[in-house]
């Protein structure tokens, strides 16, 4: 993924989510459940094709669930 490209923040953001879900020993559909999303958004969310908008109190919202500060979604990934 290029960082010059403008769907590169939603693709850290997907990576960041997928990896504080697993960290917390969570499935997507666990992860939905809680957040009270579907199932299809999260996957969106994680995936590295489909580039899901996502809103800042919902980005609040999936960290507040998984127990992490909002920042940690917007950390860059490691290479």
């Amino acid at each position: 993924m290029d960082r010059n490209d403008e769907n590169y923040i939603y693709y850290v953001i997907g990576q960041n989510i997928k990896k504080q879900r697993k960290l917390k020993n969570l499935t997507q559909e666990q992860l939905a459940e809680k957040c009270n999303y579907s199932l299809s958004f999260i996957g969106n969310l994680e995936s590295t094709k489909v580039f899901q908008t996502i809103s800042v109190g919902s980005l609040y919202h999936i960290a507040k669930v998984l127990d992490i500060s909002i920042l940690e979604l917007f950390k860059d990934i490691d290479k």
